[in-house]
């Protein structure tokens, strides 16, 4: 006769592997990106949603800040670490013969994210456009690793 619900003991190694996943999980789905806390918060902090595209000779970041003009946007880069902030003001009115409404949502935002490899700092090319900001970064050649020979005394 088959056994469907097998009953053995699990071991210490499986219980531990088990709670190692467990610990992964939730730390990865409170990590996550959700679209609700990039949303405005209480405080009216946000912040843009972004894409780090790393392809041969270039580093592409797109980062979705829609409500703003781009006079509104400062980006900064220093050495690897790129930080895009700035201020958000939207505002949007409905009329009709009945009732009138106006929503204003004011925030700052700032958005810092380590870029995955060596750029050059004078070759950059920054559009905005549409709500969707664009930098284009030039790679630069990392350091070759070099073999360090030990003296002995």
């Amino acid at each position: 006769m088959f056994d469907l619900m097998p009953h053995r003991r699990r071991s210490g190694r499986e219980l531990v592997s088990f709670r190692d996943e467990m610990d992964s999980l939730f730390n990865r789905f409170f990590d996550m990106d959700l679209p609700i806390s990039r949303r405005f918060f209480g405080d009216g902090e946000w912040a843009p949603r972004l894409d780090v595209i790393e392809g041969k000779g270039e580093i592409t970041v797109k980062a979705e800040i829609p409500g703003c003009e781009a006079k509104d946007i400062d980006v900064k880069l220093d050495g690897r670490i790129l930080t895009i902030s700035g201020e958000k003001k939207q505002e949007k009115e409905e009329k009709d013969e009945n009732f009138h409404r106006v929503e204003r949502t004011y925030g700052s935002f700032s958005r810092r994210v380590e870029l995955p490899g060596e750029v050059d700092p004078e070759a950059i090319d920054a559009t905005y456009n549409k709500g969707v900001l664009k930098l284009a970064f030039k790679k630069t050649q990392a350091t070759e690793a070099k073999k360090i020979q030990i003296k002995t005394g």
